[in-house]
Order: C-alpha cells, then structure tokens, then sequence
C-alpha cells in the first residue's frame, strides 16, 4: 500500500533504537525524510547511516536529551517545519507504590506528559496553518489496563492520554490528527529491564522470566520493533486521515479487554 506521505518531513524522538528506530524504520520506507532523536550518538548515527544506505532517504540527527528544555529547544531547532511528530521517551522504572515520592512522579510526568505536550505545543500551529500533520504518541498498554508495578508510568501515560483525547478534537478540523500506539510486550531493551526485574523477583534465570512473560500474550512472544512501526507509519498516512484521538493497542492481545 502507497502510504501517500513521500516526501514528507517527521520528528521521531529516541529513535536510535527499539520502537523509536521502528517508527524511522517504517516511515523511512514510506518515502519520508527524517529528523532523529536520541541521547547516544553512536547508536543514532549508526541508525540514521543504516537507513539512508537501505531507503535513500534524507536524515538530520540531533543528540540531545528530549526531555530537558535545552534538549527539546534544539531538536525543534533543527528540525524545521514538520509534517509528523513521533513522540517517544523510556518509561519510568517498576517498583510499589510505597517506593515513590513526589519527585519520582515529577520526573514521570516530564517525559511521558509533558514533554510529548510540550512538542505538539510546539508543532501543531505549523501543521494547522499547512492543513495536514499527524502525531502518534508512543504510550503504553497500561493506558488501557493498569500495570500494578508501573504506577509512574500508569499515571504519567494517563495524563497524556486525556490531554491527547481533548486536543485532537480541536485540530481535526485542520487536518491534523493526534491518535496514541499503546505497545505491549516488544524485544526492545525496555523488555530486558522488565525481564530481569522478574529474574530478580524470582530467582530465575532469563529464559524462564521471559517464557513467563511470553506466557501472557495470546501470539505467545514478544513483538517486533518493526511491527509496532508499521502500525506507526500507518496512522501517520493519508489514509489515516479519518483516525482521530484513538488509542490503538499494538500487544498480540496482551491486554484483555472487550472493546
């Protein structure tokens, strides 16, 4: 399918690698150029390299914290006028809720609420005045059914979920749509961390923390990075164009829900 968005331009934060670098992955060979995000410089560079040579596409990388001001202030700088924000940060760490204190929650709100809140603050006027953009928000299945051991991130995630509910209902009408991917469980590194709080947990070792966990989803393993960014490059598409404040759970149905 001809996702209808060569030559169009995205911000994709922590991009260098795991679901961001599948997001870049997947609109890098929709036609896309791309601005890339991440705090490591060899991974992004090896990255954005990696796909220029696979999909000739047109690549800025910025190495920068996208969370802290001064981080945010220069990967908007240098990325310009955008017609899609992929907004992206590592959640926070698991724990009970007797573990965290305020400035733990302060610190989840700033990269999983605020700072996606703050770049479309940032990049939504400039798509409503071209009257075309989309944003997808990478969050969590937890958006949808609570994970008891990730309270900051249950909480952060929330917030953005209702800030994203009311405001893509305001930009629609220009063009613009916001939805959220909510990923499950993916082979990302994010999933090494959790695997290992489970073998720490239970004093086992990893094969068994994971075909644990892999026991919970009903496709029986994790998910690829490149399947949660084909989804991405989906929703940022001409044909997405009726997809609006959505929250798509990409989990091999993880979550057990009827709607």
């Amino acid at each position: 399918m001809d996702l209808g968005i060569r030559g169009r331009r995205a911000l994709v934060c922590a991009s260098s690698k795991g679901l961001g670098l599948g997001c870049a992955s997947a609109l890098a060979e929709a036609g896309v150029d791309l601005v890339m995000n991440a705090r490591g410089a060899e991974a992004l560079d090896a990255a954005a390299e990696d796909l220029r040579r696979r999909h000739g596409t047109r690549i800025t990388t910025v190495v920068a914290d996208i969370v802290s001001e001064e981080g945010r202030a220069r990967v908007l700088e240098a990325a310009g006028e955008v017609d899609i924000l992929v907004t992206n940060a590592g959640g926070p760490p698991p724990g009970l809720w007797s573990d965290w204190s305020r400035d733990d929650f302060i610190r989840a709100l700033d990269a999983n609420m605020l700072t996606p809140i703050a770049l479309m603050t940032a990049l939504l006027p400039g798509m409503i005045e071209r009257g075309w953009g989309r944003v997808v928000n990478i969050t969590s299945q937890s958006v949808r059914a609570p994970i008891p051991a990730l309270g900051l991130s249950n909480s952060a995630r929330a917030g953005l979920t209702g800030y994203v509910a009311g405001t893509s209902r305001q930009v629609a009408q220009h063009g613009v749509c916001i939805n959220n991917l909510l990923p499950g469980i993916h082979d990302t590194d994010r999933a090494e961390a959790l695997d290992r709080g489970v073998m720490e947990a239970q004093g086992i070792g990893r094969d068994a923390a994971r075909a644990q966990r892999e026991a919970t989803i009903p496709t029986r393993r994790y998910g690829r990075p490149e399947d949660f960014g084909a989804a991405c490059a989906f929703l940022c598409s001409e044909q997405a164009r009726f997809i609006v404040g959505q929250n798509l759970l990409v989990d091999g149905g993880g979550t057990n829900l009827t709607v």
